[in-house]
């Protein structure tokens, strides 16, 4: 089959682009940003916005199946957010059934829970977004359900915070302290359980949405690692794998999430609000109806995925050098926690 991935240069999309290519698949890409991998001559690849409808319908010729994952994270404009995320999801799906594509998998994120009251979170939970990001996933799976009844099937993955090769981001963080042989904060002590997820485990989840019977794939799903331990616990694993003898250091949530507050408004912190209001609490989604519909099995455990990552991070870091930016591809901009990294 043929598959064309919406955001196949970005961390997911180069990820997704290797599986499906050891699978068999012929692959298309459609992005704003060139794909600048070694697979780049086993495709093709279409340069353009999921907004524009003569890309889409570009990307699309002679394609049988489309894994939408093109997004605008949450440190991009609240336009942007919102005419990508939303515009863009209805334009895709609406090029695709025009093209008599039946099947589009919609990668859409666990933020669309919001900050929840309970653990673990299931698919029919109160859907509550926090900031212009969550509220424009929630909306665009409102898309999603609108052409499920135009008899198309659109499986719906909600997968949480993903690493593994490639990620950058937020993550890069901790990584870049460890390496450099910094201790970590956390918000809080670090007790509470937060959830992640490999993104070899959410490209095997999303194979199956690709290849499973509609009536088996035609619905929402949570996607998750099966094991995690406490944030201190997993984050630690990454600071003893660094060697230098640091470790997670816990800070009072109160103050620091009002500081980080204060920062974010200021625009010198990397941190978002659904980051820093979630990461000092439990964090944990039901993978049970993934497990027994889909047939889904983690293969990574959270301390797994971190290290993973870390040992890409190391062998690829000189490759950065300055180019900090807004995507999963990019370190992000520390602001202020450039100096802060000197306290720990």
């Amino acid at each position: 089959m043929t598959v064309l991935v919406t955001g196949g240069a970005g961390f997911l999309g180069i990820n997704l682009v290797r599986y499906l290519l050891r699978e068999g698949a012929r692959v298309v890409t459609l992005d704003i940003a060139r794909f600048d991998y070694p697979e780049q001559p086993r495709i093709r690849e279409v340069r353009g916005d999921i907004r524009d409808p003569d890309a889409v319908r570009a990307a699309t010729e002679g394609v049988d199946q489309v894994v939408h994952a093109a997004a605008a994270l949450p440190l991009y404009d609240k336009k942007d957010i919102f005419s990508t995320d939303v515009d863009g999801t209805r334009n895709v799906l609406s090029t695709a059934r025009e093209a008599g594509i039946t099947r589009v998998v919609h990668v859409s994120s666990t933020a669309v829970y919001g900050i929840p009251d309970h653990h673990p979170i299931r698919e029919d939970d109160r859907l509550e977004g926090v900031g212009p990001y969550g509220e424009a996933k929630i909306l665009a799976e409102r898309v999603c359900a609108d052409y499920r009844s135009k008899e198309m099937c659109v499986p719906i993955l909600r997968p949480k915070s993903f690493v593994g090769p490639e990620r950058l981001g937020v993550f890069a963080l901790l990584y870049d302290w460890a390496a450099d042989g910094h201790g970590f904060p956390m918000i809080g002590r670090g007790e509470n359980r937060y959830q992640l997820l490999d993104v070899e485990d959410l490209c095997r989840a999303i194979h199956l949405a690709l290849t499973l019977p509609p009536e088996v794939a035609n619905d929402t799903y949570n996607i998750g690692a099966a094991q995690f331990a406490t944030m201190r616990e997993d984050f630690q694993a990454v600071l003893d794998a660094a060697g230098h003898g640091k470790r997670v250091v816990g800070l009072p949530a109160g103050p620091v999430i009002l500081a980080l507050r204060i920062l974010e408004r200021m625009g010198v912190s990397p941190l978002y609000q659904w980051v820093y209001e979630t990461a000092g609490k439990d964090s944990e989604v039901s993978v049970e109806k993934a497990r027994d519909r889909l047939g889904f099995t983690p293969e990574y455990s959270n301390r797994d995925a971190l290290l993973r990552n870390f040992r890409w991070y190391l062998d690829n870091r000189e490759s950065f050098g300055a180019n900090e930016g807004i995507s999963h591809r990019s370190p992000w901009k520390q602001g202020v926690f450039r100096y802060a990294k000197l306290l720990f």
